[in-house]
């Protein structure tokens, strides 16, 4: 599938540089050419040898060697390939994207391109998550530079959270999405998935049934046709979909402020299940059965984030989709939604028992828009979501022209 790209992979100083041998043994057996560059601290942690050994290339390392600039100097380098990749991107290297400093072979080689680029952050929980690293991050983004990750899990310091670095195969799917040249190629398009979970209590919440499967299969199919994808998902069973940047939460008050910080974007697929109400104020401590009745619990309205997406002026994507889980008079409810929210479509379904919709492989929806309902048939989650992706892309073409 890449077949005849060249990707110059720049590896930066991390644990994480050990996923960047498996990236190129990845990459190199679906066809592309890889021409490493080590920064010197990634020699800490992989070798020279080891690299170039399996890319079958020349391991770059060094700004001044006057033997490489003979052969290839470095702005030739940076320019030959069709993608640049740093993985791992480092929060010292990602600092110095943002500065423009080319105190060295990798900086010099990402200021001196005109080749798009593509980081795969890892570092310390602490790091990813301070203002400043965040701030990098929204630059980079508002300069072009396309993000896979990171993931949330262990990490090599003892620590939990946001942070590693995407696993290969999930660097590899968005390397091939930036190339593949697709309809949707160059285009932010945020995803919503999943359920929240509001809390009653420590041990009890507040949810709407889904598994996500809708969500990361529209997730995956925007990928497949060049998108850059944002997926803000709830705790759902549902595995992420490869390739894109992924944002975990768990209440409507957190994916709303995700959701929030992703834009702007040129569409937004509203497919999470999100809960309407939350608790007005959880309970600290586990409530107890008691002789005295049921305990009252009194709820409050969650952010309707698919409103507020849609009433927003400059920064409102281009394109709102929402979703419509009803159960009876589908087509009239879900058009009734689409004016009380504002989006441009609603995506109606029926999830009325027995329909085998709900947690199923299957779905059947009404696209609606402002030219009536277009009834779909019944076919696999992942078939709904290529037809929608390319809908998508039609719509955001004709947007373009």
């Amino acid at each position: 599938m890449l077949t005849g790209k060249h990707i110059l992979l720049i590896i930066s100083g991390g644990i994480a540089a050990y996923k960047s041998l498996d990236l190129i043994r990845r990459l190199r057996e679906r066809g592309a050419t890889v021409t490493p560059v080590l920064t010197t601290a990634a020699e800490q942690f992989v070798t020279p040898l080891a690299v170039s050994a399996l890319a079958g290339q020349k391991c770059y390392r060094d700004l001044f060697d006057l033997t490489d600039e003979a052969e290839m100097g470095h702005i030739q380098l940076s320019r030959v390939a069709d993608l640049i990749v740093v993985a791992p991107a480092t929060a010292n290297l990602m600092a110095q994207m943002v500065q423009g400093l080319a105190g060295d072979l990798a900086g010099t080689l990402l200021l001196a391109t005109d080749t798009p680029v593509m980081i795969a952050p890892a570092m310390n929980v602490r790091m990813w998550e301070h203002p400043a690293t965040q701030r990098n991050l929204e630059q980079l983004r508002a300069d072009g530079v396309s993000v896979v990750g990171p993931a949330s899990g262990d990490m090599a310091c003892g620590e939990y959270g946001p942070g590693r670095m995407s696993e290969p195969l999930e660097i590899v799917a968005a390397i091939e999405a930036a190339l593949s040249g697709g309809p949707l190629s160059g285009r932010h398009i945020l995803v919503t998935s999943g359920p929240t979970h509001e809390p009653i209590d420590p041990v009890r919440y507040i949810a709407n049934r889904s598994s996500g499967a809708q969500g990361s299969a529209i997730a995956r199919a925007l990928i497949s046709l060049g998108a850059q994808v944002t997926f803000v998902t709830g705790p759902a069973d549902a595995p992420r979909p490869p390739g894109a940047h992924v944002l975990e939460v768990q209440t409507a008050q957190e994916m709303h402020d995700a959701v929030i910080s992703a834009l702007p974007a040129d569409a937004a697929i509203f497919a999470a299940a999100v809960a309407d109400w939350r608790m007005a104020e959880a309970s600290t401590r586990k409530l107890k059965k008691s002789k005295d009745g049921l305990p009252v619990l009194a709820f409050a309205e969650n952010p309707d984030i698919l409103r507020h997406v849609s009433g927003l002026g400059d920064n409102r994507p281009g394109l709102v989709v929402g979703f419509a889980a009803e159960t009876d008079d589908v087509i009239d409810n879900a058009t009734a939604k689409r004016d009380r929210k504002g989006c441009d479509w609603i995506l109606a379904n029926d999830v009325s028992p027995g329909s085998g919709i709900m947690g199923g492989t299957e779905n059947a929806v009404v696209l609606i828009d402002a030219t009536g309902a277009d009834t779909w048939p019944r076919m696999t989650k992942d078939d709904v979501a290529q037809r929608l992706a390319r809908r998508i892309a039609d719509a955001l073409g004709a947007v373009q022209n």
